[in-house]
């Protein structure tokens, strides 16, 4: 679609016209746009500028066209550092919960090694289950 505006664009200008003078005309509070000046109302004479020639249309358009080319090449850049930075934050958070759900495994073998132990060890694995809970409240918060 873009393609073929410019193109238009480009037939239009391939034309060149003779610079006219336009009229904007206010009358009774409206706005109109003529090639001659109003009869009643306010008129005021308004400028166009040569059109540019189908060289300097050409050349405009190639600078446009390396423009596109040179933001789509970033935007692929951009989108390929964030699917990178996306797929190493889904690795480390994978890496964190089996880093906690091997401390939680490891917490329940020393609760469940303190409920079997006898007198003799039995203030030691309790130590070691408090301990164990501990670590993993610091490195699994939540």
């Amino acid at each position: 679609m873009r393609t073929t505006m410019v193109a238009v664009i480009l037939c239009a200008l391939a034309h060149p016209l003779a610079a006219q003078t336009i009229y904007k005309c206010t009358s009774s509070g409206k706005v109109s746009y003529g090639e001659l000046p109003c009869a009643d109302g306010k008129a005021t004479a308004l400028a166009v500028p040569p059109a540019p020639s189908s060289a300097e249309a050409a050349a405009a358009l190639e600078r446009d066209k390396a423009l596109l080319a040179m933001l789509q090449k970033e935007r692929a850049a951009a989108m390929a550092r964030d699917d990178r930075a996306s797929q190493r934050a889904a690795r480390a958070a994978a890496g964190t919960r089996q880093k906690c759900n091997r401390l939680r495994l490891q917490e329940k073998w020393a609760q469940e090694d303190a409920a079997r132990a006898d007198k003799a060890t039995l203030s030691s694995a309790r130590l070691k289950a408090k301990r164990q809970a501990e670590v993993l409240a610091v490195q699994c918060p939540a």
